[in-house]
């Protein structure tokens, strides 16, 4: 690879910011559509088997907490590493993340597996059959867990190179393959759940062993020397879980309060839970560009903080916030306006449509702010300093719980609970920019020392 074609320290920022965003962007798009798949095929077999795989699909999402630690530990220090030209570190902190990675997928998928009883059974869901397909959902995606953590890693390490096509073809390829196995397991198999389940971690392993082949001998690989079998550097491994620890602690945490306001919708019945998954799923239109440009801005940081250009790195935030905030205006208006037909390509039941649209209308009102989050979580995790997200977010979305649970007690019922998640965000996204925005202040100017106060 010629590093000179991903080197985010020069050439015209917009441009430099959409050569690594928009693959990003199309990448969580790509998984978006994973999802979104299951979850028209499992549509068709009847809103129970949509619960089931949405109530699974709660622990699956919980995953991403410790997958951080392999993703973003190979996205930073490969990031700030090529910006002091130092790519012998960049090499080092990707074979160390991949490593972390694998052991951390085990751990995870290990855990899932054996205590998928316990793990389904904490929401209470009053239908046997759900809990039964929910169960055999967690076991079957648990299997494929330490393959998505790797797929993860090597995610994580062309992003922090700068090329971030890479993991969107390999995602692109899996999606296909994905469109073609859902059907054919759940209906010309007719297993139902279970066949969700099966092409979904089917489709996890050949994108992690099509990643490896990538990372290890492609052309366009980051690394001449990548090995696999190398034994991790321990003080980089110190290093990146002292970046990762605290996303790990702010996704964890806001996975398991959001659980908890799943818990609060399962008690308003099955059709409530579908509803729910539908719903975030359509609402992930705004939250996986924030993603995609999370990840960019964290690349561009990143690598303009190893080269200690702090001009380019307020100028790039700042193009970034304008691109964002625009495209949470534009779902908010998608959302608002065509939110039954969204609802209705999964579900047919009428009053679930009904519902969904509120639902929708509710969480539009946070998109815009939401924009503000996604660019000070990249900016933050660009520079290393990835506690304040994490204070911010436990916080606030340990509020988010008390106000919906508070709001679902009163004549709002199940809208209380949709009205937590909006205020929630809102409060969360404008704290943490507040935050950011005292922070860029911080960093020195052109002429100045590399010093960077701490959080």
């Amino acid at each position: 690879m010629k590093a000179t074609n991903y080197d985010l320290t020069q050439g015209d920022i917009l441009r430099k910011l959409l050569l690594v965003a928009l693959p990003i962007m199309g990448t969580q798009f790509l998984q978006m559509a994973y999802n979104l798949t299951d979850m028209f095929w499992l549509g068709r077999v009847g809103y129970d088997a949509v619960a089931a795989a949405g109530t699974a699909g709660k622990y699956m999402w919980m995953s991403v907490a410790p997958m951080m630690i392999g993703r973003m530990g190979a996205e930073i220090g490969v990031s700030q590493s090529l910006g002091r030209s130092d790519r012998e570190a960049a090499l080092g902190f990707s074979q160390t993340a991949l490593f972390l990675a694998a052991v951390t997928g085990i751990l995870f998928g290990a855990m899932m597996f054996v205590f998928r009883y316990p793990l389904i059974g904490f929401f209470d869901i009053a239908e046997t059959h759900v809990v039964q397909d929910a169960a055999a959902y967690l076991a079957i995606v648990a299997v494929g867990m330490p393959f998505t953590y790797i797929s993860g890693a090597v995610t994580g390490i062309f992003n922090g190179a700068g090329n971030s096509r890479v993991p969107f073809v390999l995602n692109g390829a899996g999606l296909v393959f994905n469109m073609i196995l859902t059907p054919i397991f759940i209906f010309g198999l007719d297993m139902g759940v279970v066949g969700a389940a099966l092409s979904t971690t089917i489709v996890q392993i050949a994108v992690a062993v099509a990643s490896i082949l990538v990372v290890r001998v492609a052309p366009i690989r980051p690394f001449d020397a990548f090995r696999l079998l190398t034994r991790p550097a321990w003080s980089r491994a110190k290093q990146i879980f002292r970046w990762t620890l605290p996303i790990v602690a702010e996704s964890a945490s806001f996975t398991f309060l959001a659980m908890l306001l799943g818990r609060f919708v399962a008690a308003f019945g099955v059709g409530a839970m579908a509803v729910q998954r539908v719903g975030i799923q359509i609402e992930s239109l705004t939250w996986m560009i924030g993603i995609g440009f999370t990840s960019a801005v964290t690349a561009f940081v990143g690598q303009n903080y190893g080269a200690e250009q702090w001009d380019r790195i307020r100028r790039g935030n700042a193009i970034a916030l304008r691109m964002m905030v625009a495209w949470g205006f534009i779902t908010a208006v998608i959302v608002w306006v065509w939110g039954a037909q969204l609802f209705s390509i999964f579900l047919s039941e009428p009053e679930l449509i009904r519902e969904g649209v509120r639902f929708l209308r509710i969480l539009s009102i946070g998109q815009v702010l939401c924009s503000l989050e996604f660019l000070s979580i990249g900016a933050f995790r660009g520079v290393g300093k990835t506690m304040p997200p994490l204070v911010v977010s436990s916080g606030a979305n340990a509020l988010r719980v008390v106000i919906a649970y508070v709001l679902s007690q009163t004549a709002l019922g199940l809208s209380g609970i949709w009205w937590g998640f909006t205020i929630g965000v809102c409060l969360r996204s404008v704290a943490l920019f507040i935050w950011y925005r005292y922070h860029m202040r911080q960093l020195p100017k052109e002429a100045e020392p590399a010093q960077v106060p701490a959080g």
